[in-house]
């Protein structure tokens, strides 16, 4: 047989949307793989390798971080959901999970659109009671419909109150772009 059964990884858990769940998974050799790529072994798409937090845990702290919950309230807010078994949100997680954010955000933020046509763009203003600076603050959003009719985010930044010199930034920085 090419695929077989050899044991199981070590046990650990996983936090997930009804709590901690410990898991087993087994341990899968496959032939197949070793013969043709060098010996690597199987490697499960659905239960990553190193795993802690399922997707849904991971999407539900930016949630709460815009929703206003401060970092060092996170454990606590994380507990009274998915219960006091909620380990490896501390504070210091938190922040690296923003520091993340903010990375992508800024990475995003300055993407080439050289190779994008919009056949059409929506310009609007947003006014969000969200961890913003000050209460005239808004967020600028850009969208774009390409030739095939697909809608993409074209870009979003915060703003006065939709003021001129506020889109006048995003627009030179889009035509930038």
């Amino acid at each position: 047989r090419k695929a077989v059964r050899n044991g199981c990884l070590p046990e650990r858990t996983i936090l997930s949307g009804v709590g901690p769940l410990a898991i087993r998974q087994p341990r899968v050799d496959d032939r197949r793989l070793r013969d043709t790529e060098g010996g690597q072994r199987f490697s499960s798409a659905i239960l990553p390798r190193f795993m802690r937090k399922m997707p849904s845990i991971e999407g539900l702290m930016p949630v709460l971080y815009l929703k206003g919950i401060s970092t060092g309230d996170f454990g606590e807010a994380l507990a009274a959901i998915l219960g006091e078994g909620a380990k490896g949100l501390s504070a210091s997680t938190i922040t690296r999970l923003k520091e993340g954010w903010t990375e992508e955000h800024k990475h995003w933020s300055g993407r080439n659109l050289e190779d994008k046509e919009y056949v059409y763009l929506w310009a609007d203003g947003i006014y969000v009671n969200v961890r913003l600076d000050d209460e005239r603050s808004c967020l600028l959003v850009i969208m774009g419909a390409t030739r095939e009719g697909k809608k993409e985010l074209v870009a979003v930044s915060d703003g006065y109150r939709e003021s001129k010199a506020s889109w006048r930034e995003m627009l030179l920085d889009l035509k930038a772009r």
